[in-house]
């Protein structure tokens, strides 16, 4: 029964895959919105069976590292190749690196939440998610392309890609989706701000998908910056350095 279970999810883990092996291909055919929407969608299937095989109680270690390498396409090469294609290009070898870089850390961000994986739902991440990463860029394409028709501001990108790729590799902590229990107050705000999210999609997808992205990034970093100024070691520290 396990076994039949174990079915669901490593369907739309094969629909996060394809959607990524399409998005590759629409870069190639010279198509960036299609490439940026399968990648949002590979997103929404990542989403989907993560969530199915905890309901269905079918979570294993295969479905863990199959989920990871259909992520590692779906949102490690398949961006680099979107942005590589349509803007990167430019800068020559310049160009190259900096894709391989989102490349490399995205490999190393799913490397390394696979050691630490556990079959039960964790409350937070450790670095950037591979997923966000990757739908934020993406979201900035489909941003782009709504208002002016094409990719605009290389410098803006480049600066995202190289900031992304490091978020990806830190130790920086980030919010899981929540859960649909009530009850918790931290919980309940992510119901809210998913809440917002799902209405500003419905409204304009091409244009929310962006800032809702660079929202949930900065909250990692701003939680960060908070609890370093607000450290109660580094306060005793303080103190007993000037006498306090």
């Amino acid at each position: 029964m396990k076994k039949v279970r174990g079915i669901f999810p490593g369907i739309f883990t094969m629909g996060n895959l394809f959607c990524g092996f399409l998005s590759i291909l629409s870069s190639l055919d010279g198509n960036a919105i299609h490439a940026s929407w399968l990648i949002i969608l590979a997103g929404f299937f990542d989403a989907l069976d993560g969530w199915i095989a905890r309901f269905s109680r079918a979570t294993s270690r295969f479905g863990i590292e199959l989920d990871s390498l259909a992520d590692f396409v779906s949102f490690g090469i398949a961006p680099a190749v979107i942005f590589y294609s349509f803007k990167l290009y430019v800068l020559g070898k310049w160009g190259f690196i900096v894709g391989f870089v989102f490349i490399l850390c995205g490999a190393f961000r799913l490397a390394r939440y696979n050691l630490n994986a556990k079959s039960e739902k964790s409350n937070h991440y450790t670095g950037l998610p591979i997923p966000m990463s990757a739908c934020t860029i993406a979201g900035y394409a489909l941003f782009c392309y709504y208002l002016w028709g094409e990719l605009r501001f290389p410098e803006i990108l480049i600066s995202m890609i190289i900031a992304f790729s490091g978020l990806m590799v830190s130790s920086i902590s980030y919010d899981t989706l929540p859960s649909f229990h009530l009850g918790n107050r931290k919980n309940n705000l992510k119901l809210m701000y998913v809440g917002v999210a799902v209405i500003a999609l419905l409204i304009k997808p091409s244009l929310a998908f962006f800032p809702l992205g660079i929202l949930y990034v900065l909250s990692g970093v701003g939680r960060e910056i908070y609890g370093i100024l607000h450290n109660p070691k580094k306060e005793k520290v303080l103190e007993e350095s000037y006498g306090k």
